[in-house]
């Protein structure tokens, strides 16, 4: 029973740390990016040791994704926890759209996973942690509203949840760089009546 105790207690703190360093690794790539932050620091913040940084992480480079995977993991539980439930999917592109910028605007996120994230992981990895952390939503979303007959059938539903993820990408950047909200979301209110059958 003892031994049960231990186990469970050294999994909790092995836990804890691994969550120290993604914090700790996340405010000072906020702070100064990721090229600028040396692991030194990052050990240093999360008041870890070193062996405990590569017992966890085998580089800085796989910290990094630690930390891309845990914002981007929080951003579609946001979006999830607004949509879920709802029957009308056009209604939910539009209320996941709005909850989706509202996660963006958390400090820091948009320049982690917009901006030095394709720069150091890469674009394809960025889209492969996307589809993991529930990215595919959107094309799902689509699909479901072309089932129920709201979108025009002309138009090819793969390219066109791309187009319009690069589209949210670039207005959350807009946002989070200070630019005021509401032109944004009217623009992306107009782009999604623009797919809308008539």
């Amino acid at each position: 029973m003892q031994q049960k105790k231990t186990v469970r207690s050294n999994k909790a703190r092995s836990e804890a740390t691994r969550a120290a360093l993604i914090a700790a690794a996340r405010a000072l790539f906020v702070e100064k990016g990721y090229a600028e932050t040396g692991t030194p620091e990052i050990v240093a913040r999360a008041e870890v040791t070193r062996g405990a940084l590569y017992h966890h992480f085998p580089d800085k480079a796989a910290l990094f994704r630690a930390v891309i995977e845990a914002e981007m993991t929080e951003i579609a539980a946001a979006i999830n926890h607004r949509t879920d439930g709802m029957t009308d999917p056009m209604a939910a592109l539009k209320t996941g759209s709005d909850a989706y910028f509202e996660a963006m605007m958390t400090p820091g996120r948009a320049r982690l996973v917009l901006l030095e994230g394709p720069v150091v992981l890469g674009v394809l990895e960025i889209e492969r942690i996307d589809r993991q952390t529930g990215g595919e939503s959107l094309l799902a979303g689509l699909e479901e509203a072309a089932r129920q007959g709201q979108i025009r059938t002309n138009i090819a539903l793969s390219p066109l949840a791309d187009l319009l993820s690069a589209a949210f990408d670039r207005a959350a950047l807009a946002i989070a760089e200070g630019e005021p909200p509401a032109p944004y979301r009217a623009a992306i209110d107009a782009l999604l009546a623009g797919i809308a059958k008539a």
